[in-house]
């Protein structure tokens, strides 16, 4: 399966994220993304500072983090994934050995659900070695 066919498939196909992206673990290389849904550099770069970060209160849980030009207030924040709210609608990110996976989801949607749907991903990428 291609990258874009997780994020359409496997990600966005569910119903449960509206729009997705997949990046390398560095966040340096985009490898496929929903049309429109734009990661910015300095976004993602934020991001792979919070799984970096090890202090006990990680500098992304008292700033939160930006997602294509958007706020979002930290709820989760460890060495594998980073979730984050504005209003009902949020962001969840799941961190493998080679990938970030960046999904947003719109507010019909629970939340649980998201980030159930973004672990699952991670869990199989870490499983065939991604």
């Amino acid at each position: 399966m291609s990258w874009q066919q997780y994020v359409d498939t496997s990600l966005v196909g569910t119903g449960n994220v509206d729009k997705a992206a997949i990046f390398n673990s560095e966040g340096t290389s985009v490898w496929a993304s929903s049309p429109g849904f734009t990661v910015a550099p300095a976004e993602i770069k934020a991001v792979v500072a919070s799984f970096a970060d090890k202090e006990d209160v990680k500098k992304v849980q008292g700033q939160g983090f930006h997602i294509a030009t958007e706020k979002f207030i930290t709820i989760k924040s460890d060495e594998r994934s980073l979730y984050g709210k504005k209003g009902k609608e949020g962001i969840v990110v799941v961190k493998t050995q080679q990938a970030i996976l960046v999904a947003h989801y719109p507010e019909s949607v629970q939340p649980g659900s998201a980030a159930t749907t973004v672990e699952q991903l991670g869990d199989y990428l870490i499983s065939v070695g991604y």
